[in-house]
C-alpha cells in the first residue's frame, strides 16, 4: 500500500504550499511511506487526481486543490480531513494503514478503514473512547502524584517548621546571652 500525496510544486498560493509542506513533513517525520505526485508538471497526475476525488469532496468550481491524499486508488481526503485526523490521533485509520508496532493506537477488528468519501467510519468513536480512557488514567495518575506531592510537601513543611523552631530557639538564646552581656557590661561601667 502506497500513500499518494498530490501536490503542486509550482503553486503560487502560499496557503497551498504550507498545507502541502505540513502533510509531507508529517508523513516524513512519522516514517510513513508515501509518493509525492506533482500535478503542476504532469498532466496525467492532475487528470487522475481530479477524476478520483469524490464529487461531494470537490469544491463548487469542481476542481480539487492540492494536497489530496490517496491510499493506492482509495481516496483518503484533503488537507482539512488530514488535519482533523491528525488532531484526533486517528491518522493511521485515516490513511487506511495499520498503526506501527508498539504504538499506543491499536486497531480493533470492528474498525472500518476510511470510507471512499474521506469520512472516517466507526474507528473515530473507538479512538475517541480510547483517548478519553487514556486521559482519565492520566488524570488519575496526576491526582496520585498530586497527593504524593502534597504528602511530601506536608512532611517537608513539618521538617522546615522544626528547623525554624530550633533556629528560632537558638537565635533567641543567643539574643538573651547578648542582652545579658550588655547588661553586665553596663553594670561594670
Amino acid at each position: 500500500m502506497v500513500i499518494k500525496v498530490f501536490v503542486a510544486t509550482s503553486s503560487g498560493s502560499i496557503a497551498i504550499r504550507k498545507k502541502q509542506q505540513e502533510v509531507v513533513g508529517f508523513l516524513e517525520a512519522n516514517k510513513i511511506d508515501f509518493k509525492e505526485l506533482d500535478i503542476a508538471g504532469d498532466e496525467d497526475n492532475r487528470k487522475w487526481m481530479r477524476e478520483n476525488v469524490p464529487g461531494e469532496k470537490k469544491p463548487q468550481n469542481g476542481i480539487p486543490l492540492p494536497p489530496q491524499i490517496f491510499n493506492e486508488e482509495q481516496y483518503c481526503g484533503d488537507f482539512d480531513s488530514f488535519f482533523s485526523a491528525k488532531e484526533e490521533n486517528i491518522i493511521y485509520s485515516f490513511l487506511g494503514l495499520a498503526p506501527p508496532p508498539g504504538s499506543k493506537v491499536t486497531k480493533s477488528s470492528e474498525e472500518a478503514s476510511s470510507l471512499p468519501n474521506g469520512d472516517v467510519g466507526s474507528e473515530g468513536q473507538s479512538a475517541t473512547e480510547a483517548a478519553e480512557k487514556a486521559e482519565e488514567s492520566g488524570e488519575n495518575e496526576a491526582q496520585k502524584e498530586e497527593k504524593e506531592d502534597s504528602g511530601n510537601l506536608a512532611e517537608s513543611s513539618e521538617k522546615n517548621m522544626e528547623e525554624v523552631t530550633e533556629e528560632g530557639a537558638e537565635g533567641e538564646a543567643e539574643e538573651e546571652e547578648a542582652e545579658k552581656e550588655e547588661e553586665a557590661g553596663e553594670e561594670d561601667s
